[in-house]
């Protein structure tokens, strides 16, 4: 699952056309991979004004600023510095039409969790790639294998 958390302040992400555009835009990072479209989940978290706090200061109506967190766990990046960087291009470029070209500040991080804590409807999802993963993109929903739990 791709967990996005997006911070932000009132007047940003304020319609559901923003808001689907950018989550579908984020979608595409992960079925691009052959990621099933349901493990990716964006939660929009408006922040009412002065509850955003930058450097010790309240973050500015002018140029707002959104905080993104991300959790990764369907899949992990290899410990290799390209890989890394490649996937904070991929999300830069994802956030850039959606934020920076709007003039708003931003950060993000991205953690990876592991997957072993991880279950959709109580079921473990199959491994990365696997025969039932694709089941899992095609069918876009958890299925139950013969197999039991993964």
């Amino acid at each position: 699952m791709p967990l996005w958390l997006v911070f932000h302040p009132e007047g940003t992400f304020e319609d559901k056309a923003s808001k689907e555009a950018f989550a579908s835009d984020v979608t595409k990072i992960y079925t691009g991979v052959g990621l099933p479209a349901f493990y990716v989940v964006v939660n929009f978290i408006k922040m009412p004004e002065n509850t955003a706090w930058v450097g010790g200061k309240a973050a500015s109506k002018e140029r707002p600023f959104i905080r993104l967190a991300i959790e990764h766990i369907a899949v992990h990046q290899p410990n290799e510095d390209e890989a890394y960087k490649r996937t904070a291009n991929r999300v830069d470029a994802t956030i850039k039409p959606h934020i920076a070209d709007k003039g708003y500040d931003w950060e993000f991080h991205i953690d990876e969790t592991e997957r072993r804590l991880w279950r959709i409807n109580g079921l473990y999802p199959p491994p990365f790639q696997s025969e039932e993963e694709k089941v899992w993109a095609r069918e876009n929903r958890p299925v139950v294998f013969e197999k039991g739990n993964f």
